[in-house]
């Protein structure tokens, strides 16, 4: 198992496909973007599939989520999670991208095992869309949505990030618009991890804002802290439900004593913290003849060393070097 020192066992594994990506978020990257990494630095196909194999044969992984960047811009993403449902035990595999290509690939992920899809949807408005994603391709995710859906990937859920004075009005129209249409929502409270650096706490939407915003316009109940589990999102009922809305407060309501969470970046590093400052380099072993119980030792090891709780409260607070888009959500 890929257990640390505070008890913790991490079973879902979260791997980065890209660093790449063709929108441009202002909490995540600056308008004209990036510099990728070289793609010789990135794993191949077989790397990715082999680590990841390693992780639910051997380690104890039960839900392998592919992100990026963008993981729709992996070519060969279809047969890298037709691979992945074939393994025994057979993984829950999921998907979190931005939509944009969804409406075509939706269907053929379905095939290859895909099980379901979290979509970033920040606003509802075309030209708040633009504003943020400095991009005009808000048509593109809502096709993507749709044709998720009709793939039944399902459940279908949309993650929002709420940025004061951009989009902090549109929390009651998003939970509006995904009630009409099946979608679970989630909301997410902006995090430390832009590539800018320029994130504060005054301009973060927290958790209690968001709660306090939907609650002037629908009635929520809390579902049973039990339901919970490991899950990062806080569960609201909607109206009586079924429906539920999400909201997860990464910074003010931390639920790092009961993550189950480990990283894999495009390059191969292992990251056993969205917010650790150390890797593990398993990429380097791995091409250098690394056997499986080496890898498996090393993989352990990175595990072992993860820290109680990310401490953006605690002064000595350092941002990832990385930011969200070569780390993986």
């Amino acid at each position: 198992m890929l257990a640390d020192s505070f008890g913790r066992i991490a079973t879902d594994l979260r791997v980065s496909l890209t660093d790449r990506c063709n929108l441009r978020c202002s909490y995540c990257m600056p308008p004209e973007g990036l510099d990728w990494l070289p793609k010789p630095e990135l794993l191949t196909d077989d790397e990715v599939v082999r680590l990841v194999a390693l992780g639910v044969e051997r380690l104890g992984i039960r839900e392998v989520r592919y992100t990026g960047g963008e993981p729709l811009l992996r070519r060969g993403l279809p047969e890298i999670v037709r691979r992945t449902a074939a393994l025994r035990p057979r993984p829950q595999v999921s998907l979190t991208t931005n939509g944009i290509g969804l409406d075509r690939l939706a269907a053929p992920l379905a095939d290859a095992g895909l099980d379901r899809v979290n979509v970033s949807l920040d606003t509802l408005d075309r030209a708040t869309f633009k504003r943020l994603a400095h991009r005009d391709r808000l048509d593109d995710v809502l096709r993507g949505l749709a044709a998720a859906r009709a793939a039944g990937l399902a459940p279908v859920k949309i993650n929002a990030v709420l940025m004061r004075g951009v989009n902090d009005h549109e929390a009651v129209p998003l939970l509006r618009y995904c009630l009409e249409h099946g979608y679970r929502l989630r909301f997410i409270e902006q995090m430390p991890l832009d590539a800018q650096h320029g994130w504060t706490r005054d301009d973060m939407i927290t958790a209690d804002e968001i709660l306090d915003r939907l609650g002037a316009a629908f009635d929520l109940a809390p579902e049973e802290p039990d339901e919970r589990g490991s899950a990062p999102a806080e569960s609201f009922v909607v109206a009586g439900g079924p429906a539920t809305v999400g909201v997860i407060g990464s910074v003010t309501r931390p639920f790092c004593g009961a993550c189950d969470r480990v990283r894999l970046t495009a390059d191969g590093q292992i990251r056993n913290c969205l917010f650790a400052t150390e890797e593990s380099n398993l990429r380097d072993a791995l091409r250098d003849g690394a056997s499986d119980d080496d890898l498996a030792d090393r993989w352990r090891a990175a595990v072992r060393a993860k820290r109680a709780g990310h401490g953006i409260d605690d002064p000595s607070f350092l941002q990832p070097a990385r930011p969200m888009s070569a780390i993986g959500g």
